[in-house]
């Protein structure tokens, strides 16, 4: 490939970068063997195309050729690194294929085309996603928190993205070949495993997760709360948590419908 010499009659000027020399850059031709794997996961094909074995790679230190990666993905969704605060997933979306309407109470995410067209939809309800546009390869979509979202295949081929959680969203090592698949493993995920991890946590972790909510619901025992009200209260508040909410914001919003008559059968059983 050529690259043209830069034509600015000046050197960069920048606040932070003062005198900057510019290089013209140009690939080095690759001399290892077309089966040799260097310690990322690499393996140099035959027609010099780097082949990228699409694993979890995460929480250890970690460079990629992320459009090559997500290119190169041809299942629904496979984690590519996992970390304690972060996670890259590469996604493929059939013709006509979409990711589904969803939300992450508690989790922001970043997704990037990296081939194909589609249209992403979001809002902040399900029934009222007014914010809709058109997205190519390269587009990149930022979706906050507690925002429902979709994103749908419009092409004729196969629609490429990754996508990036914080935090994680699915457990580390996540491979979900088909839509179908990823449906199925979110709705039983662990049932029959005896190492059993729902959601990147382990059952003690969950328990140590929700302690929290443990503690308070105990406080509403000591103050006399009947027994009926305490139950509403706090398996409800542990839906929220399944559903990506934190425990503090689970109780905090499950106290605000009481609170505001929003839940007037929370309200009915407190008073019995």
């Amino acid at each position: 490939m050529y690259y043209p010499p830069c034509m600015y009659p000046y050197q960069y000027q920048n606040p932070y970068y003062v005198n900057v020399p510019m290089y013209n850059y140009v690939r080095q031709p690759d001399y290892r063997n077309a089966n040799d794997a260097n310690h990322l996961g690499f393996v140099q094909s035959l027609n010099r195309r780097n082949n990228i074995e699409v694993k979890d790679y995460g929480p250890k230190p970690y460079v990629v050729n992320i459009n090559e990666a997500t290119k190169q993905n041809n299942t629904y969704r496979t984690a590519l690194w996992t970390g304690n605060h972060l996670q890259v997933t590469l996604m493929s979306l059939k013709v006509g294929e979409d990711i589904g309407l969803e939300i992450h109470p508690n989790v922001d995410q970043f997704l990037r085309i990296e081939q194909g067209q589609g249209f992403v939809q979001m809002g902040k309800s399900k029934d009222n996603l007014n914010f809709v546009t058109n997205v190519y390869d390269d587009s990149a979509i930022m979706i906050p928190a507690g925002t429902w979202h979709n994103v749908t295949n419009t092409g004729n081929i196969p629609l490429k993205l990754y996508s990036i959680y914080a935090p994680p969203n699915h457990p580390f090592g996540t491979v979900h070949v088909t839509k179908a698949d990823a449906v199925a493993s979110e709705e039983g995920y662990g049932h029959g495993n005896r190492n059993t991890v729902i959601s990147g946590k382990t059952p003690d972790e969950w328990i140590q997760h929700t302690e929290f909510l443990v503690k308070e619901g105990l406080e509403d025992v000591k103050r006399g709360i009947n027994a009926t009200h305490i139950l509403q209260e706090f398996i409800l508040m542990g839906v929220l948590v399944g559903k990506g909410y934190s425990p503090e914001i689970a109780y905090e919003t499950v106290e605000e419908w009481e609170r505001t008559g929003e839940s007037k059968l929370l309200q009915q059983s407190k008073n019995m």
